[in-house]
């Protein structure tokens, strides 16, 4: 199950008895406080804590001479401006706190990103729960023939079944393993810390992650992407959907700026100029790479 019951008592506790509070809030992720939003088969993300807002952001921007203009379409244009010339510090002094529930492979790539504060739960100390991600059917994906990092087309029939009788069977044999490794029955069992090591990258881990804005957007641009490992991507566009309850004209900008943009080489303006001017530019007097090329293509199509 995605909350234990001792979470989900923590939860309804917490919610059961809202505080008063002087410090600025946003309405819209008021509303995710404590709520476990499901992803994949057993995951969930849910906001612990956050701080700022829209305002926060500009109000940073403007310290220099204190409040200044502050109607709605004063600020959505000053945010949309920090973000079109690449501005960062305004957009960290807005920060959320969350807690995930991950498989571990999904952890691994997600940890990746540096920039913020990690709190993991410790099979050193802990026994992790027989939970692990079984991919569904459709998304058994054979390997792309382009990517050597990516998913080529969906498995069908006899070999989707197999590689998931495959999974769900080392599965549980790794986990059975484990717990006799571990058991005190008539044993003196194997230290956590040792035994651990046996389990496999999709058994699920939780964590407290806490980031700043604009380290927020960056992971965010790298891992709801179309081009992102479907297992991350789908705990990114979950995050989206809470940012853009909280922060609107900050998350407005990220969309037009950032998700929306795109970023080209010289060489890739330069055939566009061309293309421009009427002239036929092709893969061979591009001055391109084969890859880069597609990726052009990608980008004018």
């Amino acid at each position: 199950m995605p909350l234990s019951p001792e979470q989900q008592a923590e939860i309804d506790a917490l919610r059961a008895s809202p505080q008063p509070t002087l410090r600025a809030v946003a309405p819209g992720m008021e509303k995710h406080l404590y709520t476990a939003r499901p992803v994949l088969d057993h995951g969930f993300v849910r906001v612990i804590d956050y701080m700022g807002d829209d305002a926060a952001i500009c109000q940073a921007a403007r310290v220099s001479y204190g409040k200044g203009t502050k109607s709605v379409q004063n600020d959505e244009g000053l945010i949309r401006y920090l973000m079109r010339h690449w501005h960062s510090t305004p957009f960290e002094m807005c920060e959320l706190k969350l807690h995930v529930k991950l498989p571990v492979f999904v952890a691994r790539q997600w940890i990746r990103h540096r920039t913020a504060n990690v709190n993991e739960y410790s099979a050193r100390y802990s026994i992790l729960d027989r939970e692990f991600y079984i991919p569904a059917p459709e998304h058994i994906n054979a390997q792309s023939e382009v990517n050597n990092q990516g998913r080529g087309d969906v498995l069908q029939g006899e070999e989707a079944a197999r590689v998931l009788e495959i999974l769900k069977a080392d599965s549980a044999r790794c986990y059975d393993n484990y717990e006799a490794m571990i058991s005190g029955d008539g044993q003196a069992g194997l230290a956590r810390e040792l035994a651990r090591m046996n389990l496999p990258a999709n058994i699920y881990t939780q964590w407290y992650w806490k980031v700043d804005l604009h380290n927020l957007f960056h992971f965010l641009r790298l891992r709801a992407d179309a081009h992102a490992q479907y297992e991350i991507r789908v705990y990114a566009d979950a995050i989206c959907e809470m940012v853009a309850d909280w922060v609107p004209a900050a998350y407005g900008a990220f969309e037009d700026y950032r998700m929306g943009a795109v970023t080209m080489s010289s060489q890739m303006v330069e055939c566009l100029r061309r293309m421009l001017k009427g002239e036929a530019v092709t893969k061979e007097n591009s001055g391109m790479s084969a890859r880069e090329w597609r990726e052009f293509e990608e980008v004018i199509a």
